[in-house]
């Protein structure tokens, strides 16, 4: 991520793509971040993004949300597919790289959710920072094990038929990365050919404790693009990159 914060947030809003009379594709291409003055990355996606973009596509028939994301802050997260989930429009979700953690709840708004073999959704119990006493933490422990439940709700009205909510439960436990192909084994997902499209290049990526290999190698690779000279062009230049094609 970018070393000093972007103070203006209301130029880094979430675009809204191809809009016709009757569809809009939305883009999050990016860490999920709370509601803020400032974005450490001009791809992170807060709440208030998702709003305005709703706003702009209030009213249409279809909505096609593109994720490649590791996922960020649960609350945030939870705020952002609350909004999508009441938006009336039929909603295709496509995983181009990555939907991780939280954004792997938010992948689960769409009517069709739409993985490559080669993405990966990724699915884990919320985690926390925190410093205090046996009695604080036994509470946080406890205001965990509520939020899970709220995913886990999420996640079991999208399950295959046949599969038990606790199989998932089993797999958060472990922090379990699936593939498009390992996903529909137990979500309602359809499967896309492999696509040789990046995962979103951020650090988060790493701090998992079983990303694969070779997205933690991707998160490393220098990037030797030229960079763009004001705030339009690096808006522009970010997206350009989100959907590299390597």
């Amino acid at each position: 991520m970018s070393a000093t914060p972007i103070q203006n947030k209301s130029n880094q809003l979430m675009t809204v793509k191809n809009l016709t009379d009757t569809s809009a594709d939305l883009y999050i291409y990016g860490e999920i971040v709370d509601n803020t003055d400032f974005k450490w990355d001009e791809a992170d996606v807060m709440p208030d993004d998702v709003l305005n973009a709703l706003n702009q596509v209030e009213g249409l028939n279809e909505l096609n949300i593109y994720i490649n994301s590791p996922g960020g802050s649960v609350f945030a997260g939870q705020a952002i597919y609350n909004m999508l989930k009441r938006n009336k429009a039929k909603k295709t979700v496509y995983v181009d790289g990555v939907a991780a953690s939280m954004a792997s709840i938010i992948a689960m708004v769409g009517d069709t959710i739409r993985i490559p073999s080669n993405a990966y959704l990724m699915i884990h119990k919320p985690l926390t920072i925190a410093i205090g006493n046996a009695s604080v933490f036994r509470k946080l422990a406890d205001d965990l094990d509520t939020i899970e439940s709220g995913l886990v709700n999420i996640y079991e009205e999208n399950l295959k038929d046949g599969v038990d909510i606790e199989t998932i439960k089993d797999l958060m436990e472990k922090e379990t990365w699936l593939t498009g192909e390992e996903a529909a084994q137990y979500f309602n997902v359809d499967v896309g050919e492999s696509k040789a499209i990046a995962a979103c290049a951020t650090d988060i990526l790493a701090r998992y404790d079983k990303t694969p290999q070779k997205l933690v190698a991707q998160v490393s690779k220098p990037n030797n693009q030229p960079q763009p000279n004001n705030e339009d062009e690096l808006f522009q230049f970010q997206n350009e990159l989100d959907l590299l094609e390597l």
